[in-house]
């Protein structure tokens, strides 16, 4: 087999009667190996392939991908400054708009965040059912994922179930909010309105149903041979490059780094349930690989399960919006807060003069951190990387662009 790393060797040419430049033969060799020069490859910003508007400018040698530049910015969302012209409560709704896989889960953060920053304490209540939302958003959320990256490799069936057994989230997330995306459910102090009668026993009803599908999954999909050899050495996203890179929720996590805020930071109710922080196990090929990251997502759907259960027996009546504020005004000051969403740490750094209108409000975005390590994934790969492996990579990286470009 050629050694495609090599250092390169030209090919010679002479200048024949007529002037034109004629190949008198291949190039010399070097090391025992021919060596071609490499080429750009433009990979997107179509949509399939990429998780959204996203190119990746691809440096080639032959079939092998020498580094991945990324280019972002075709899904800007001007989040930040329509922040910093809004009162508090009307910038609700743009936060759905950057992950809108996981809407729930960026209003949470922005209500948490304001909350802290006027020291609001929200109703019991209020707080189960967040935990809810969001737990069962995750769920919503991480079956997009996984049905995805099947369909990038070129396994079709897996990514209809997880579609049909989203659709049932969906609908009882549009009984509770009135839409299917983009929720504007959580409110700072509160929630939009209170879970309508027999919403619960619906919940539970899909928790019932869902539970054994996970099993479905993983004999299709998880330990199928051609998945595995497509993922299992691919995509080695290792724990030093993952930290030096930022890298949070289950992408860190499938490099075997055991953190999550959920728990380490804990924040809401989250330390009143007994559920366990899944981690990368490197059980097929090396730790960190895209497989690694793809089980995470599916043993974290079975720990949401658990949470669920537990938050729907613990239940408290009570008045979800009997705190909420008239006039959202925090005091002057700042503060960051972070929260767990499905694709990791989202944080909110919030400005307040003491107005009802944001000085400043920056978000770090999980999906940012992601894609920035996609080339020291591919520069540290022990093997050449092909275009699939590259198609792989992003997948198991589970990006939305919306909260990228913001």
């Amino acid at each position: 087999m050629h050694d495609i790393f090599a250092p390169q060797a030209q090919p010679r040419y002479e200048v024949d009667d007529d002037d034109l430049l004629i190949n008198i033969g291949p190039p010399e060799r070097y090391s025992g190996a021919y060596v071609t020069d490499t080429y750009t490859v433009n990979m997107g910003p179509q949509h399939p392939s990429t998780h959204g508007v996203l190119r990746l400018e691809l440096t080639m040698d032959g079939e092998a991908v020498l580094s991945v530049r990324p280019h972002i910015g075709y899904l800007h969302r001007c989040f930040e400054k329509h922040a910093e012209n809004l009162p508090y409560p009307e910038i609700m709704p743009f936060t759905d708009r950057m992950d809108y896989i996981a809407a729930m889960s960026q209003n949470m953060g922005l209500a948490v965040a304001v909350e802290r920053l006027m020291g609001l304490e929200v109703p019991e209540r209020v707080a189960y059912i967040r935990v809810i939302c969001c737990e069962m958003q995750r769920i919503a959320s991480h079956l997009v994922a996984l049905g995805t990256f099947g369909l990038d490799l070129g396994a079709f069936t897996p990514f209809l179930w997880a579609f049909r057994d989203r659709e049932k989230i969906l609908d009882l997330f549009e009984w509770l909010s009135g839409a299917r995306m983009l929720y504007n459910y959580i409110w700072i102090g509160g929630v939009a309105r209170d879970l309508p009668e027999g919403w619960t026993d619906k919940a539970r009803q899909f928790l019932r149903y869902f539970e054994p599908k996970l099993k479905d999954f993983n004999d299709l999909l998880s330990y199928n041979y051609i998945f595995i050899t497509r993922t299992a050495n691919v995509g080695i996203l290792s724990k030093d490059v993952a930290i030096s890179y930022g890298v949070t929720g289950p992408n860190l996590r499938g490099s075997g780094v055991d953190w999550d805020l959920r728990r380490d930071d804990p924040y809401s109710i989250y330390d009143r349930f007994d559920w366990k922080v899944i981690v990368g196990s490197g059980e097929h090929g090396p730790l960190g690989s895209c497989w690694d990251r793809y089980m995470v997502r599916i043993n974290e759907m079975a720990e949401s399960v658990k949470i669920c259960h537990q938050a729907l027996d613990q239940l408290p009546a009570g008045d979800v919006r009997e705190k909420l504020p008239r006039k959202v005004r925090p005091p002057k000051g700042d503060i960051y807060a972070r929260t767990e969403t499905p694709r990791g740490e989202l944080g909110y750094y919030i400005v307040s003069d003491g107005s009802d209108v944001p000085l400043r409000c920056k978000v770090r975005s999980p999906c940012f951190t992601a894609i920035s390590a996609l080339d020291a994934i591919v520069q540290a790969s022990p093997t050449p990387v092909l275009i699939a492996d590259a198609v792989a990579t992003v997948g198991s990286l589970d990006i939305v662009l919306g909260e990228i470009d913001r």
